[in-house]
């Protein structure tokens, strides 16, 4: 199955909801940065999340950004949107290894700990906005209900999930967000926590292969569910040659001569997508003539 998001409403728009199915991309993701089990699924989960979290951007050229910087062995991750639902990023320690949870999972929480987590938009303004709430159990898709309930103001629930296979490989990921409007009336409030309170897990529900339809129609079916557009997600990093080069620009002459006087070639890392970027010293001393 591609990876994808549905955006819908239900209960006469008093209800707003995406669904995403993201294995492609958090598999994509695991394979350049070989990422441990538990890491793949904390990176994964933040990866749905930035899916699902970019579209509601208004700007076709908004940039959305969701860091979390934590205490837990993972040492924090970072991820990027854009409003066509592209997204990069990564953990810092891709490494981490943990025992299963007291449930047989993977310990994303215990991975992750406290912190804090950074939503940051960059709209095109001055200054972006920036959004910053604790963390309240690492788990990631229950930060993120906090951070919608107090930053924004918006009643949501946030699912997301990342299954394993025995290998390593990712057999499932994907999840769902679900918003109540300001307007909404409180039966339908009622009757939505009650309906939400009776599922056992978006890992269950993206094991039994449900599509993001099928899953918004298995928890909203019931309200009139709307599907109103369905859009591609994938991994995808802007980085390139010229884009370090102009990086590597920024940090001034003196500091580039110490590179060429070092007479070896410099290797830069992008961070998101584990690109290698090697510069000769021929490139470097023409940066260095194009920097006067």
């Amino acid at each position: 199955m591609e990876d994808y998001i549905v955006r819908a409403t239900a209960a006469d728009n008093q209800i707003r909801a995406f669904a995403a199915t993201t294995k492609e991309l958090v598999e994509h993701a695991r394979s350049i940065h070989n990422t441990s089990p538990v890491a793949t699924a904390a990176l994964g989960r933040l990866l749905t999340a930035g899916s699902m979290m970019g579209p509601m951007m208004k700007g076709d050229k908004d940039i959305l950004t969701l860091q979390i910087q934590c205490n837990g062995p993972i040492g924090g991750l970072t991820v990027t949107a854009d409003a066509n639902a592209d997204v990069k990023g990564y953990v810092n320690n891709k490494d981490v290894m943990l025992p299963p949870s007291s449930k047989g999972k993977l310990d994303v929480g215990r991975a992750v700990d406290l912190g804090v987590l950074n939503v940051i938009k960059d709209m095109g303004l001055k200054e972006p906005y920036v959004g910053q709430t604790h963390l309240v159990s690492g788990e990631i898709a229950e930060d993120l209900t906090y951070y919608f309930a107090t930053s924004e103001q918006v009643p949501s629930s946030v699912a997301l999930g990342v299954l394993m296979n025995k290998d390593n490989t990712v057999r499932r990921a994907g999840g769902f967000i679900i918003q109540l409007m300001p307007f909404a009336e409180e039966s339908v409030i009622a009757r939505l926590e009650e309906k939400i309170a009776g599922i056992s897990g978006i890992t269950d529900l993206l094991d039994q292969d449900m599509t993001p339809e099928m899953i918004l129609d298995y928890v909203l079916g019931e309200f009139g569910l709307e599907i109103n557009d369905k859009l591609p997600t994938k991994f995808s990093c802007n980085c390139s040659k010229d884009r370090v080069e102009r990086a590597i620009v920024s940090i001034g002459k003196k500091d580039i001569q110490e590179m060429i006087d070092d007479n070896k070639p410099i290797e830069v890392n992008c961070h998101f997508c584990n690109t290698n970027y090697t510069f000769e010293l021929n490139e470097l001393n023409d940066i260095i003539k194009r920097s006067r």
